[in-house]
Order: structure tokens, then C-alpha cells, then sequence
């Protein structure tokens, strides 16, 4: 099926984690004789506490129960409180996130966010569509969902790498790098991110000498490590998930140390590894990854939990709710079918408003809305991407955390 007929609607495990955050009103919450029950919003969430990308999974759990938390305070969703259900999505070397979803199916979830990764996300996204449920991803990049055959219910409030391959491309010209060979994961994400820092560093100037996909179940990467000491190559784009803790130190044994080559991270790996390498390991890298300033929704995230040390795709996990809850609000009634066809309107083109109390407010003025999120502005193309984004690019000091250098805005549609 094409993503058209969306876009025509629009205009005109683990084991599961305790329920939280339900608190159901009773029938007398609703003024409408609604069984809260039955018909309170439920968001359902595949993101990852094991696995890979299991770094990535505080900041975007506490995005969900930040937004359910405000959505419930603010009233609820047509006088009914949401809940969440949270599941584990693991990651590509597992089964968990196709059992995850079904579990969720199960319990009758009006929407999913998740996953994180976006060849993860392929593993289950099918079966949302034939269920008709609404997948909206906090985090997944890669290019193939723009155009995916089924995909009229899958939304994503992190642009495609298409934008990221381009700002990291500009980065790595404007540090005077020539000649660059790129490390990539063998899979929907680490491919396409690849072609794209690849098509847009030849375009800026620069030659790409190589670029090796490996296993992402591999531990070992001495052989990887050695092409690049033999590539002459003067910097390295390393598009990994966790397996950076081992590719990092086999290329500073191949004396290709972040002192010795440039390095380049991104979101997949962007993380503050502390002491997890020695001192000053990773001084002088840098890296990308999507998002505007999150300053004005750390704290609040910090208040859901007070542990988080990264914010990444914390404050797109909490877009992503928000606009599931004002889509059904605004379509009058609590149903997957109908959060998909408001979910592009209350996006875009109508009074620019911030959090769901807020954009609420307007909904019940009689007033059309365009939701900013924290992560940026967010406007729903037919396709289900962000039409625009911003993403950071920033610099690891010696403690071996990263601090920010600057933002680049973006539009996909160029």
C-alpha cells in the first residue's frame, strides 16, 4: 500500500513492565459516561532496556512517563487517564521486540512507540500495520521508512539520516579532513547513514576510501581495526551501536587512537562514556546526533528520573506521546484510526503551541493547532517523516563526556 491514502485522510520480551502511571478515572472523570477503563487512552512502548542500544533507553522511557504524567495532570485524553505499558525491544540478535509487539496487540495499545533501532523497528512493523495500530519512533533514521510499503501507520518524530549525513559530512570538511573511511553496522541504519555522510562528503570535496560494514554481533575487530591503519585515511566515521566499546580501544592498539585520526561519532553511539575508557580516550572526537537544545526539558526528565546522565531521543519519546494524545483529542475519539488521521494536522499549519496542556487548551477553544516539540519543530510530511529537524554536533572532552558546539537546522525537503 502507498503512504498516499494516509496523507488524503490526514487532510481531509523482557517480559512486560508493570503497568504504570494508570490511574483510570472512574465513570463520573469523563462527564460522557465513558468506562475509562476500556476507553482511556493506552500507549504502548518497544524501547530498549537490554541490548545494544540499552544506553538509549532511560531518557526515552522517561520522555513517555514525562508526557503521560502531564497528559493525566492536564485532565487526560477526552476525560479518561492515559497509561503505558513498557516492553523491552532488545535488539536485531533477538526476538524480543516481534514478541514484544504482540504482547502489546494483546492488550489492546491505541499506539507504540518505539523502537529505538531502526532495523528493529522493521521487525514489527508489519504487524502493527495489519493490526492498524499507530508506531511512532522517537529514534529511528533510516531512510527506508520514507518510502516503506507498509507503512501508513508508522510516524517518526527523528528526521531521516539523510539530514545527519549531511551536517557530519559539513563537520568533518570544515575540520580540514580530506580522505575518510567509514565503519558502519550491517544493518538498515548503519548502511543507510553510511551512504549518506558517503554521498555527502564526495559532493562537499572529500574522497571516501572505504567503507567496511561489519557483523553487529561481533566482539573482535582487529581486522577491521588494521584496514583502517592501512587505509590512509585522515579521519573515521564510526557508525556503531554498543560494539564502540570494543572498536575503540582495537583502533587506538593500531595506534589510530582520537588523538591520532579524527573520529567522528553519531546517535547510534553518541554517548558520556566516563570511565569506561581511560582518561582522556576519546578527547577530541566528535559526533552528531538529531535534536534542538534540550535545556528546557532535562530538568523535567531529571524529575522522572533522577539517574539519567545522557537526554538523547528523551524529548523526541516525549513528542511522540504528546502528539498520539492530541491526535486523538482532537479527532474526538480515543482509537488508533483516528490518531492516524490527525496526527499530521495537529503538527502543522494552525497556532503554534508547546506541551500538551498547553496545545490542549487551544483543542477545546475550537482552535486548529501546530505542535512545537522540545526535540524542535515537528511537521509531519505525508510520508510520516519530520520535514525538518535540527541536529547537534558535539565534542568529547577528556573526561570522555561530550559537550555541545553547535546546532544546525535543517529541511529534508530541500
Amino acid at each position: 500500500m502507498s503512504r498516499f491514502p494516509r496523507a488524503l485522510l490526514a487532510v481531509a520480551t523482557a517480559g512486560i513492565t508493570a503497568l504504570s502511571l494508570t490511574a483510570c478515572g472512574d465513570d463520573s472523570d469523563s462527564g460522557g459516561g465513558a468506562d475509562c477503563e476500556s476507553d482511556g487512552l493506552k500507549i504502548g512502548t518497544i524501547l530498549p532496556q537490554t541490548g545494544s542500544l540499552a544506553f538509549l533507553g532511560p531518557p526515552e522511557f522517561a520522555g513517555v512517563d514525562l508526557a503521560i504524567q502531564e497528559i493525566n495532570e492536564a485532565g487526560g485524553v477526552l476525560g479518561c487517564d492515559a497509561s503505558v505499558i513498557h516492553q523491552d525491544s532488545g535488539d536485531t540478535t533477538s526476538p524480543i521486540a516481534s514478541e514484544s509487539a504482540d504482547a502489546l496487540i494483546r492488550q489492546g495499545v491505541h499506539t507504540v512507540i518505539g523502537a529505538a533501532s531502526s532495523s528493529v523497528s522493521l521487525s514489527f512493523i508489519d504487524k502493527l500495520y495489519q493490526e492498524g495500530i499507530v508506531q511512532i519512533s522517537p529514534a529511528n533514521t533510516s531512510p527506508e521508512f520514507t518510502t516503506y510499503a507498509n507503512g501508513d501507520y508508522y510516524f517518526r518524530t527523528a528526521p531521516s539520516d539523510i539530514l545527519q549525513g549531511r551536517v557530519l559530512a559539513d563537520t568533518i570538511i570544515q575540520d580540514g579532513h580530506e580522505k575518510i573511511i567509514i565503519l558502519a553496522l550491517q544493518d538498515s541504519y548503519g548502511t543507510g547513514l553510511a551512504d549518506a555522510v558517503a554521498q555527502n562528503f564526495t559532493d562537499f570535496g572529500g574522497e571516501v576510501i572505504d567503507t567496511i560494514v561489519y557483523d553487529p554481533a561481533a566482539t573482535e575487530f582487529s581486522a577491521e581495526a588494521g584496514q583502517v591503519a592501512d587505509s590512509g585515511a585522515d579521519a573515521v566515521v564510526l557508525i556503531t551501536f554498543n560494539e564502540i566499546v570494543n572498536l575503540a580501544p582495537a583502533l587506538a592498539e593500531e595506534n589510530m587512537s582520537a588523538q591520532d585520526l579524527g573520529w567522528y561519532f553519531v546517535d547510534g553511539n553518541l554517548s558520556n562514556y566516563g570511565d569506561q575508557f581511560p582518561e582522556g580516550f576519546l578527547d577530541g572526537a566528535k559526533g552528531t546526533y538529531p535534536g534542538a537544545d534540550t535545556a528546557a526539558i532535562q530538568e523535567r526528565l531529571l524529575e522522572v528520573d533522577p539517574e539519567l546522565t545522557d537526554f538523547t531521543y528523551g524529548p523526541e519519546s516525549y513528542d511522540a506521546t504528546v502528539l498520539a494524545a492530541l491526535a486523538a483529542l482532537q479527532g474526538g475519539e480515543v482509537d488508533s484510526e483516528v490518531i492516524k488521521d490527525n496526527l499530521i494536522d495537529v503538527s502543522r499549519e494552525g497556532t503554534k503551541c508547546n506541551g500538551y496542556t498547553e496545545c490542549a487548551d487551544l483543542l477545546a477553544d475550537g482552535e486548529d493547532i501546530d505542535y512545537e516539540g522540545y526535540s524542535g519543530p515537528i511537521e509531519f510530511s505525508p510520508e510520516g517523516d519530520v520535514s525538518a529537524a535540527t541536529i547537534g554536533v558535539f565534542q568529547y572532552k577528556a573526561d570522555n563526556t561530550f559537550e555541545n558546539l553547535g546546532y544546525t537546522f535543517g529541511d529534508l525537503e530541500e
